[in-house]
């Protein structure tokens, strides 16, 4: 067995275990808490449940190849082709779902007075089946003849085929996919940082039903810090991956085997991150 098949199992075991468990603590947790239940908590709910699915059947898929030393399906195969449509299926869902629910916390915090307004039950499941229609149509043109599945010997995965022979369909896919929603996610975070770092200078009250009290500094700063922490775990765990696949679609040339085994594992390493950082950011 390859050094760097063992490596992706020792990285992708506990990635799937983390993935299930985390995303099912987050879903007890809308469950059992009422005042998490908003107008716009099934956005969250959408990315949690497809997190949970990828840490149920493509990491899994994926350590069982490693482990078994598999090196190749065959182009028609099934299993191969189901599974790759099914990871670009909830990976789509998944980082446009987490774009949205920022969106949304964006829109409560800069403009709290019409937020309400902005994301109504019913706007919120329109968004959700816009989405999931756009990541089934995405997911369904390699069946169509625009770009194909493949097995990739080093991801241990079927994904899409990123390379020079498919290179426009490529990059139209992780821009639009990946990096569009990864920069808005980024630039919204950016931007309620200012806005609570401005706060923070002027210091605030805030009051409830018995009393006011100061909010000093250090609670904006602490809240600063998560954020800022969000927009940097999105980069790490995708800049390597959309600078590989640029790298060999434009130059026809394979990455360092262990290279590309951290670049598959910290894109899949997000479905157990995701659930942390919004537990972190909700506060």
């Amino acid at each position: 067995m390859q050094i760097y098949a063992v490596l992706y199992a020792i990285l992708m075991i506990p990635t799937s275990i983390g993935s299930i468990l985390a995303n099912i603590l987050l879903l007890l947790i809308f469950a059992y808490n009422l005042k998490l239940q908003t107008e716009t908590s099934a956005l969250t709910l959408n990315f949690c449940i497809c997190d949970l699915l990828l840490g149920l059947t493509v990491i899994p898929f994926g350590v069982h190849n490693s482990l078994f030393g598999i090196t190749n399906y065959t182009k028609d195969s099934f299993v191969c082709q189901s599974t790759a449509f099914f990871y670009m299926l909830l990976q789509l869902a998944s980082v446009h779902s987490l774009t949205w629910s920022t969106i949304d916390k964006f829109t409560e915090i800069c403009f709290p007075l019409h937020s309400a307004q902005l994301f109504t039950k019913k706007r919120t499941w329109a968004i959700l089946c816009l989405l999931w229609i756009y990541c089934l149509i995405n997911a369904s043109f390699p069946f169509l003849g625009f770009g194909s599945y493949k097995y990739g010997e080093r991801k241990f995965i079927c994904a899409p085929n990123l390379q020079q022979s498919s290179k426009g369909y490529g990059v139209v896919l992780i821009a639009i996919g990946v990096i569009i929603p990864i920069l808005i996610m980024c630039s919204l975070y950016i931007y309620i940082v200012k806005i609570a770092r401005n706060q923070a200078l002027r210091g605030t009250f805030a009051c409830n039903d018995q009393h006011c009290y100061y909010v000093p500094a250090n609670n904006y700063f602490r809240r600063t810090i998560v954020l800022i922490s969000t927009a940097m775990c999105l980069l790490v765990c995708w800049m390597p991956y959309i600078t590989i696949s640029f790298y060999e679609m434009f130059t026809g040339n394979n990455i360092a085997p262990l290279i590309e085994v951290i670049a598959t594992w910290l894109v899949l390493f997000t479905s157990a991150l995701n659930p942390w950082v919004t537990i972190m950011s909700q506060k």
